[in-house]
Formats: structure tokens, C-alpha cells, sequence
């Protein structure tokens, strides 16, 4: 336990030299890393999306690789493809750049649908099929997306399926005015992540992961998250509720959050913290309630502040 919160804070304190003023930004991006879970950072271009996914691939060991999706991307340029050798008289298969421990799937929503399909597979069991062959993709997987809002020009909504894979949706906001202030005083010609380096290996990150299951939840806990999500069921403002996966991706973020804040055990505010990040995008809201209810985050928030606690 001790050693997953030097890990969040040795992890934390790397990210925030270039990323400012974003903690619980940071904080949520780690508990899906724990949790072996995928992230999604919606929002407007430039407030550091990439630049936060960047700095989590720098700071932990292994290999990252980054797409940057486009309307001409194809899915074998994400997964890979088996190509004949005239010299062997054989098929090879050459690995995507899917084949790494960190996957920065920038601005995925650019893509065409099929494209983002290539990556349902790898997000939820860790292997790629191509041409009927299966290849495990490296342990630990953590695929962290970017995508700018569907108001946005060229761009096409990611699918229900597709939302399902990302334990958390996050938002970064626009910096205050303190830290937009550092960025204008920062070198414009120097990289700030040059100077990054890992201070995570694998080995660790996998040995947190492992702990988070160590984590306890007592039955009322389980109770309170059901509740939650058989509210989002019932609604009237929600055309679909959360999905047993949801209530999964809540459980294990929530355990991993626990963990993080030095405890063995999951509580109450645990779930209300991470609600909203990992319920909000695999809820299909009425087209009245978009218009007088504000955004799937706030009705879960509504949800929640209903929610006897236990």
C-alpha cells in the first residue's frame, strides 16, 4: 500500500512539471493506470491533452507509441499486417504501433469508424487478430485518447461500444490564469518534456496492479454502487443506463483510488469522486434532457447527491 502512494506521488510530481495546475486531472489518470483500465481526455484543442498523455509515456518505463488518427488512417496502420517474403516464401506478420505498453491515440475521433474499431479488441483483452492469427499485445496496456468535442468540424463521434472500452472520461478546462501565466514564461523553442525522464518501471507498475485487487469493499460499498447504477437506469433524463462493465470500471478505479490515499479498503466518497468520469460517457441521454438538464456528468452528479450513503 505504502508503495502504490510513492508511486502516484513520484508519478504525479513528474507530470505536474509540465503540465500545471491539473491534480485531479493527474490523480484520475493514474487511478486508471492502476486499475489497468484506458482513458479518454475530451476537450477543446490546446488546453494540453497530448501533452498530458505524453508526459505519463515519458515518465514510465517500456515502450509508447503514438498514433495521430486521421480520416485516411486505415485499421492495419494501427494494428499491423502480415506481408508475403519472396525470399522465405512465408507471411509475416509486422506488428502496429498498437505494440507498445503505452498507447497515446491522439485526436481519435478524426478517424473513421472502422479505423476506431481496431482497437476494441486490444483494449479489452489484450490481443490482436489479424488474418485469423491472435497476438498478445505487452503487459501492462494502457491506451490513453484524445479527442476534441462532436460540436467540433470534421470529426466522427466515437461509438457506444467503443466509450464502453475507456474506464474514465476526463476534462482538462482551460488553466488559471497563474498557470497560463507560467506557460507564457516558459521557453518557446525548448521541448518541455525533453527533460523527462522515466522514474516508473514496469515491474512497479505491474506490482500496483496487482494490489488494487488486494482492496477491499464491504457489501453495503457494493450496495451503494449498484444503487447508482440502477439509478442511471431508471431515469427519465437517460435513454441507457450504465452497463455491468461500467459498474466494473467503477469498482476497480474505486479500489485503486483507495488505494492510492493509503487504504486497504473502498469508501462511500471513493465512488462519488469517480462517478462522474467513469459513468457520464456510456450514458445515451433524451434529446430533452440535452437541452434542460446540462451534461451526463451533471445528472450523475444529481444521481449521486440523491444517493442515500451508507
Amino acid at each position: 500500500m505504502a508503495q502504490v502512494v510513492e508511486v502516484a506521488q513520484t508519478l504525479t510530481a513528474a507530470i505536474e512539471r509540465v503540465v500545471y495546475g491539473k491534480r485531479e486531472v493527474v490523480r484520475h489518470t493514474l487511478v486508471a493506470l492502476f486499475a489497468g483500465g484506458h482513458v479518454l481526455v475530451e476537450d477543446v484543442p490546446g488546453v494540453g491533452k497530448t501533452m498530458l498523455a505524453r508526459a505519463l509515456a515519458r515518465s514510465v518505463g517500456g515502450t509508447a507509441r503514438r498514433i495521430q488518427f486521421t480520416p485516411d488512417l486505415m485499421p492495419a496502420d494501427v494494428t499491423g499486417v502480415t506481408l508475403y517474403e519472396p525470399h522465405t516464401g512465408a507471411f509475416r506478420f509486422r506488428p502496429g504501433p498498437v505494440f507498445c505498453n503505452i498507447l497515446l491515440a491522439d485526436e481519435i475521433n478524426r478517424a473513421s469508424p472502422k479505423t476506431q474499431s481496431a482497437l476494441l479488441e486490444c483494449m479489452e483483452e489484450e490481443t490482436v487478430t489479424v488474418d485469423g492469427e491472435v497476438h498478445h499485445v505487452p503487459h501492462p496496456f494502457l491506451v490513453i485518447a484524445t479527442q476534441n468535442p462532436s460540436e467540433l468540424e470534421g470529426v466522427y463521434p466515437l461509438p457506444e461500444s467503443q466509450l464502453d472500452r475507456f474506464m474514465l472520461r476526463l476534462h482538462l478546462g482551460y488553466p488559471a490564469r497563474e498557470h497560463e501565466r507560467t506557460l507564457l514564461r516558459r521557453d518557446p523553442v525548448a521541448d518541455p518534456l525533453a527533460e523527462l525522464e522515466p522514474v516508473v518501471d514496469l515491474a512497479t507498475i505491474i506490482a500496483c496492479q496487482q494490489q488494487v485487487a488486494e482492496v477491499h469493499a464491504d457489501d453495503r460499498i457494493d450496495d451503494y454502487l449498484l444503487d447508482l447504477i440502477e439509478a442511471t437506469r431508471r431515469d427519465e433524463r437517460i435513454r441507457l443506463g450504465a452497463s455491468p462493465r461500467a459498474a466494473l470500471a467503477l469498482s476497480t478505479a474505486a479500489r485503486a483510488l483507495a488505494l492510492m490515499s493509503g487504504r486497504d479498503f473502498v469508501r462511500p466518497d471513493d465512488i462519488q469522486e469517480l462517478a462522474p468520469s467513469a459513468l457520464a460517457h456510456r450514458l445515451l441521454l433524451h434529446s430533452a434532457a440535452r437541452g434542460t438538464s446540462g451534461s451526463a456528468e451533471s445528472i450523475v452528479r444529481d444521481l449521486v447527491a440523491r444517493l442515500p450513503v451508507p
